[in-house]
């Protein structure tokens, strides 16, 4: 009997797995061509903060777009593959759900007999935009923010056997004053396709009554010092004591604890090894919680001893420094966005693909550009040696907001619903990335996109995390606040002003166009800046924009960023196509050039 009863769900399983199909007709990547709808995105999804038992609800659900305001439908449309949103090809739906209408899911799940006892968090790494939730038909909470992990105690709505999951989702896109990047209802030119719904990775794990929260992690190069704030979910301190094991290939080299909810600082050892693109050094963390004596949870984590700071040079120039030494930053910027997942890489193989193909490209940093990543995207940076500089994504009702050529000090007004919505987002993302170590920079604003009160937002995002720069407004408004000034010129490089009190770089520039046959998103309308017609012409002009930026390092530039990545819907200016199928210049005189710039001021100060 058990055996009929196994046969027949695997029977279900296959059918269901034989049922689903990507939607639509567009490019697809090669790992998007060969997805297998029972394995999607099995990686534990927080490698920040890892517990050891954990329940993935990547997979099929079922789905139904409904007008706002009605009750959960009593039918379903169809089935929708977890965490691909609902207007990719790779959910299986391709559908727009568009702000009059909302999103539902529904699918069940059973809890393993072992976590009896213990609190169960429902876990979702990012929803668009917001969500409510339902399990057993009781309300267990809900989210705003597309960008943010969150999670729900659900244990007291668990019965024994199947519990069903029921969540709904509503995001205005551009009708709405919320952070969503390049998303817009319709898509052209520089902006996408609308993301509505699940995007990331959903999973259940069992947690103790007394459990972590959260953890943020602080280096000190100069003191020797890792600090960990090991926060939790208890009513106050008292009884608790935190301890931290720093470990070195798998050997105890340092510890420390804490009581009365102080963070935990740990006194490195004398011959600590730093972290950079060149040697990414990392410590992994053992983390437990105490309370009257006894050990009551433990996570693992890591951690990197790193300084990012600036500091004038001998001929007066400030300069971008990495552990006290100047570096020049050189990266693509990155958008992050796919041909068949749109937010969400079709893999994890498929993710890191990019970040290792910057890294073979001879660059040390990426611009993430008006997205967050999934967190193993943030310690895959951590582990090969990627400088990070993190957009906030952008936002307010107009998605051409640009009033970036106007330097009168005049600024739009936001109403206070989009300035708290800003504010709660932006606070959540630097909570969320703050202990990954990859990360020098903070980007508040790009290209005066919903830019405001930009010397207050500066100051404010300083304040909440001093360890890292802050880059008020990549490509301007331009105010003397922060520790940046950021340029953008397109196509070459220039230099069209300076501050002698901030470091200057140029987070933009390039947008060479190449169109390739049977790899673009539509048959008209894609574009660049300017555009060749063979790997090497565009070769050729890349590597003449990179020899005119070697000149302007010595008249100040400490930083740049290239467009771009990967093509994107209907911008063909990538190193790779949008699918990921060609490389779209001579690679060994791109990684030749950038290798140059990248160690162009290593030279002065080693």
């Amino acid at each position: 009997m058990t055996k009929v009863i196994l046969a027949a769900a695997m029977l279900a399983t296959a059918s269901a797995a034989f049922a689903w199909q990507p939607a639509g007709d567009k490019i697809m990547t090669s790992w998007g061509e060969n997805l297998d709808p029972d394995k999607v995105w099995q990686e534990y999804p927080r490698p920040i903060m890892e517990r050891p038992q954990w329940q993935n609800l990547n997979g099929l659900w079922q789905y139904a777009i409904v007008p706002v305001g009605q009750a959960e439908p009593e039918t379903f449309q169809g089935e929708i593959l977890v965490p691909f949103c609902a207007e990719s090809a790779l959910s299986g739906v391709g559908k727009e759900v568009g702000d009059k209408n909302e999103l539902w899911y529904k699918r069940s799940f059973t809890i393993p007999a072992a976590w009896k006892g213990q609190r169960v968090m429902l876990n979702f790494g990012a929803v668009d935009w917001k969500c409510d939730v339902w399990v057993n038909g009781t309300l267990v909470g809900g989210h705003t923010g597309g960008f943010t992990p969150f999670g729900l105690d659900i244990t007291d709505a668990l019965v024994k056997g199947d519990n069903s999951l029921s969540v709904r989702v509503w995001d205005p896109t551009d009708k709405g004053p919320q952070p969503r990047g390049k998303q817009v209802s319709k898509p052209h030119g520089i902006w996408y396709t609308p993301v509505t719904g699940i995007w990331q990775t959903v999973w259940l794990e069992p947690v103790p009554d007394t459990h972590i929260t959260a953890l943020r992690t602080l280096p000190d190069i100069d003191a020797g010092t890792l600090s960990i704030d090991v926060l939790n979910n208890a009513d106050n301190a008292k009884g608790l004591k935190a301890s931290v094991t720093v470990l070195e290939n798998g050997k105890p080299v340092a510890s420390g604890s804490s009581v009365n909810g102080f963070p935990v600082e740990v006194q490195m050892p004398k011959d600590f090894k730093l972290w950079s693109p060149d040697e990414p050094n990392l410590y992994d963390l053992e983390v437990a919680l105490i309370k009257d004596g006894r050990q009551v949870d433990k996570v693992k984590s890591y951690a990197a001893m790193r300084k990012f700071s600036k500091k004038r040079d001998n001929n007066g120039i400030v300069r971008l420094q990495l552990n006290n030494k100047d570096l020049f930053q050189f990266g693509p910027l990155d958008q992050g966005w796919w041909p068949d997942g749109l937010l969400t890489p079709p893999s994890y193989e498929a993710m890191i693909f990019d970040v290792d193909k910057t890294k073979d490209l001879g660059f040390n940093m990426i611009r993430k550009h008006i997205k967050v990543e999934p967190a193993t995207w943030y310690t895959y940076c951590d582990r090969k040696g990627i400088i990070v500089w993190q957009d906030m994504p952008s936002g307010d009702t107009n998605p051409e907001w640009q009033n970036h050529r106007y330097f009168d000090g005049t600024e739009k007004h936001r109403t206070a619903e989009s300035e708290a919505t800003y504010r709660k987002e932006w606070a959540e993302i630097m909570d969320h990335l703050y202990s990954y170590p990859c990360i020098s920079t903070w980007i508040p604003f790009n290209e005066a996109w919903g830019q405001f009160k930009t010397p207050e937002i500066t100051e404010w995002t300083k304040a909440y995390d001093p360890s890292r720069l802050v880059n008020p407004a990549s490509g301007g408004n331009f105010y003397t606040c922060g520790d940046i000034l950021d340029l953008h010129n397109y196509p070459g490089p220039a230099m069209y002003l300076y501050d002698a009190e901030r470091a200057n770089v140029l987070g933009e520039y390039g947008g060479i166009g190449f169109v390739v046959k049977d790899h673009i998103w539509v048959p008209d309308r894609n574009w660049g800046y300017i555009q060749f017609n063979s790997p090497k012409e565009v070769t050729d002009q890349y590597v003449k924009y990179a020899k005119e930026l070697l000149k302007l390092v010595e008249r100040g530039f400490t930083g740049a960023v290239y467009t771009q990545t990967t093509d994107v819907e209907v911008e063909v200016n990538g190193f790779l196509t949008y699918d990921r199928k060609v490389s779209k210049m001579e690679e060994d005189r791109v990684r030749a050039i950038n290798t140059a710039l990248v160690n162009s001021l290593k030279q002065k100060t080693d």
